[in-house]
């Protein structure tokens, strides 16, 4: 993506930039300097605050820093603050995800916006221990499977705890229609020749989620509450999420640390311990059998949408092919081949179903006799029905393992 110009207007103390490249664009704030607390007032000053943050004229010194999501701040008066600045902004629904799981979450206390939109997060710097993220890589590198098991469980249900808290915040009912013009979006984006569309469940209600999550976010029986990814910017949803969506970007991030370092454990095993601790904890129906049913999207649906994320976002930095997300995208046509080829027997059902019904009303009334073969219709119809629903790959199975 190239710089383009502009006519964008910015707070005090920061520069509004635009970059586009071929189907992306995307607007960023940026603070122009961070090196003296006097540069920390002035970046505040056309701000609008809540929370809890640092008094402006409190600051001694600060120490600047950055990562992915964009300048990191820290802040030093007569406490540690930690400034997290948000070049793309968020969905808007920062401020209540703060406030609606606080035992759960390391959330922030406060921010800044401006216009409406979120700039800064501001939390208390403090040191929680080691994060999942860690501890699953030292796991893995010694090749001790019952450990990596037992942090991923572990997340898992964290999660889980964070999805309960917020059930009865906001709930409202699922959402195909946009979920699916979300991905034709993304596919459009690519330029990709993938196509996947489900009706999804009903067991999969639009929530409070938490969007990007990561193992590294989980610390202790907490998950941290932090900024959005560039692909958010790049390629802005308009609508909101299930739960299992959050799951599939906390299994996805598994891949990525299973791969990138080339462990040997199996992955099948590692996903399973993933999802069950989320089980342990999620609402029931979230987590049903149904939610997780690969025919009507499941969790693999979102797992898809993971991979093109991280497509998106090496296509706008020119980093080359993001691994496994491409290995997992080069599989999706076999899958979705494989489940195509399981709606025969769907298929096969409802005839049976459709002759036995049949048979009753041509011979109605039937006679004892001769409701033998609407019967045996009706348990054929009923045996295929069934093993149409098993055969939905389980989601503990990788889509690279289940073509």
């Amino acid at each position: 993506m190239a710089e383009v110009e502009t006519e964008a207007s910015a707070p005090a103390g920061f520069e509004s930039v635009a970059f586009a490249g071929i189907g992306l664009t995307c607007e960023m704030l940026e603070p122009v300097q961070l090196a003296s607390p006097e540069d920390w007032e002035l970046v505040v000053s056309e701000l609008e605050p809540w929370g809890e943050v640092p008094e402006p004229g409190a600051i001694e010194s600060l120490l600047p820093g950055a990562s992915n999501r964009g300048p990191i701040v820290t802040l030093f008066s007569d406490s540690k603050w930690l400034a997290e600045f948000l070049p793309w902004g968020s969905d808007g629904r920062l401020k209540r995800r703060c406030t609606s799981a606080q035992s759960v979450t390391d959330a922030p206390c406060g921010g800044y916006t401006w216009n409406g939109d979120d700039v800064i997060l501001v939390r208390f710097a403090k040191d929680g221990g080691p994060d999942a993220g860690s501890e699953l890589i030292d796991s893995l590198e010694s090749g001790d499977a019952s450990q990596a098991k037992e942090v991923l469980h572990r997340c898992g249900a964290v999660l889980g705890n964070y999805h309960t808290e917020v059930e009865d915040v906001r709930t409202t009912p699922p959402d195909p229609r946009r979920w699916n013009a979300h991905f034709a979006s993304l596919e459009e984006s690519l330029r990709a020749d993938l196509i996947w569309r489900a009706p999804f469940t009903r067991d999969v209600p639009c929530m409070l989620s938490l969007g990007d999550v990561r193992l590294s976010d989980t610390v202790g029986q907490t998950v941290r509450i932090g900024r959005p990814r560039m692909a958010d910017c790049l390629n802005e949803p308009n609508c909101e999420f299930p739960a299992i969506r959050d799951l599939a970007s906390l299994v996805h991030d598994l891949s990525r640390i299973h791969h990138n370092y080339g462990s040997e454990l199996d992955i099948v095993e590692l996903r399973s311990s993933l999802i069950d601790g989320w089980r342990s904890t999620a609402p029931e129906d979230w987590c049903s059998t149904d939610a997780f049913y690969a025919h009507r999207g499941g969790l693999a649906i979102w797992e898809y949408e993971q991979c093109m994320l991280d497509v998106i976002e090496a296509v706008s930095n020119q980093s080359g092919a993001p691994e496994p997300a491409m290995t997992i995208l080069r599989h999706v046509r076999g899958f979705q081949k494989k489940m195509f080829n399981n709606r025969t027997l769907g298929a096969l059902s409802i005839m049976a179903a459709f002759f036995g019904i049949s048979s009753i009303i041509n011979q109605f009334p039937p006679s004892i006799d001769e409701l033998s073969i609407p019967i045996l219709f009706f348990i054929a119809s009923v045996g295929l029905f069934l093993s149409y629903r098993s055969s939905s790959p389980p989601p503990e199975r990788p889509i690279t393992h289940s073509v």
